[in-house]
Order: C-alpha cells, then sequence, then structure tokens
C-alpha cells in the first residue's frame, strides 16, 4: 500500500507543484527515504517490492525529466548492495543514500554558484530562462561577492517559471527585469551573459532544457553573447549512450 504522503509527493511532481530538475529528484529520494522509514515489510522480497511500487509511480509522473529515473537509481543501489540481508539492513541502506543523494543534490549547487559566480563580471548584465536552481545560484552568488549586476529574466510560457526566478532574484536585492520570451532578440544588445539549467544532457553534449532555451541560444550566438549552462551531474541522461532519443 503506498501511504498518503507519498501519493502527494507524487501528485506535486506531475502537477508541477514540486518543478525544477533538482527539486524533484530531492523529492523522489524524500519519498523513497519515507517508504523506507515506514515499511511494515516482513521479507526482504516485500520491502523490495514495495519500493519497486513506489518508484513505479514516482518516474510515471513525470517522464522527461532525467533527474527523476537518476535519483531512483542511486538511492535503489543501496538495495542491490545490500541484497540477501534482513529488512532493518535494507531499511538503513535506503535511507542512508537518500540522504546521501539530498546532501549532494543541494551541495552541487552551492559549489556551481561558487564556480559559476567566477564567471560574471562586476557590472554584468545577467538574463536567465525559466526557473533553474544552479542559475539563480551562481547569479546570486555574484550578487553576495558584492558584483554590481542586473538581471533579465524570460516569462517562460506556457508555465510562467519565469515569475518564481523574478521573486527569487528581487527578494535577495538583485534588480531584475521580466521579458515576454518573444523579446530577447530585443533586449540582446543589453545582455553580457547568459545564464540556463538544464533538464537533461545527452553523451554527445547536447542540452534538453525549457521550450525557448534553443532560439535564446541562437540569438546569443548571433549576438556574441557567452551562453552558460549550468547543471549537476546527475543531469546527465545514461540512455543517450546507446543511441537513444532524448525528447521533451
Amino acid at each position: 500500500m503506498v501511504r498518503a504522503e507519498i501519493k502527494q509527493i507524487a501528485r506535486d511532481i506531475r502537477t508541477m507543484r514540486i518543478r525544477g530538475a533538482g527539486r524533484i529528484a530531492r523529492a523522489a529520494a524524500r519519498a523513497l527515504k519515507l517508504v523506507a522509514k515506514t515499511s511494515r515489510a516482513k521479507t526482504p522480497a516485500e520491502f523490495t517490492r514495495e519500493l519497486g511500487r513506489v518508484s513505479e509511480l514516482l518516474l510515471a509522473t513525470r517522464p522527461t525529466a532525467v533527474s527523476l529515473p537518476n535519483t531512483i537509481r542511486y538511492v535503489m543501489l543501496g538495495v542491490k548492495r545490500a541484497r540477501e540481508v534482513d529488512v532493518q539492513t535494507l531499511r538503513r541502506a535506503v535511507i542512508s543514500r537518500a540522504d546521501e543523494f539530498i546532501r549532494g543534490s543541494k551541495g552541487a549547487v552551492e559549489q556551481i554558484g561558487e564556480i559559476g559566480a567566477r564567471r560574471i563580471s562586476d557590472g554584468d548584465i545577467v538574463l536567465t530562462h525559466c526557473n533553474s536552481d544552479c542559475a539563480l545560484a551562481i547569479i546570486k552568488a555574484a550578487f553576495k561577492q558584492g558584483k554590481h549586476i542586473q538581471t533579465f529574466v524570460t516569462e517562460s510560457r506556457p508555465m510562467r517559471q519565469g515569475l518564481i526566478s523574478v521573486r527569487e532574484l528581487r527578494k535577495v536585492g538583485i534588480p531584475t527585469t521580466l521579458i515576454v520570451d518573444s523579446a530577447v532578440r530585443h533586449f540582446i544588445r543589453d545582455i553580457d551573459k547568459i545564464i540556463v539549467g538544464a533538464d537533461s544532457i545527452a553523451a554527445n553534449g547536447a542540452v534538453v532544457n525549457k521550450i525557448g532555451t534553443s532560439q535564446i541560444a541562437l540569438i546569443a550566438h548571433e549576438a556574441r553573447v557567452l551562453f552558460f549552462v549550468a547543471a549537476e551531474s546527475y543531469k546527465f541522461h545514461p540512455e543517450t549512450l546507446v543511441g537513444r532519443l532524448v525528447s521533451t
């Protein structure tokens, strides 16, 4: 039986109350941890089947978010390594791996912010698209370092995630201008750098991200504006190693 709290996490991912690849990944890890903590399974086989059912539920919520299956693989590796043992050992293994992933995920965003901020110069005007924790971490870190920067944020239709980015940036005091997606070509003359996140990265280096990202990249290329992609390693899509197409 899948508990109500886990169903709610799945529902929140599916309805985009939880959005952003990193947040989706951490939510999935929390759901698996909750299964492990509350499971009443008597045998390792029952425990593993319960985790499998919840994994399938989570995977069905956002098929295009590669961070989701990557997170599940990471956490479930603890079960595979602890095979042929008792339920309590399996429980501890899942909880440990989930906690490890969540800590690593949050730490990765901080590290990316620190590294990326070195690319931002005092006085830069930076554009970002959609709502990426990594992209915003870079902008915030640069601002925290005392660099006088401004930001432009695309509305990012149809779900308008750009409004979330605007709120986050203004909350820390960064001067921010919201523009419609189609206005990027007009404002590119004012932009020094563009930073976006990624939903998935293929084996050949291709980036899959929020709709509209490619046209912004082309505009940046035409205008000779530096374009950066900020992403954690768990955004890598392992299935692209064997040539499977990624669609979002």
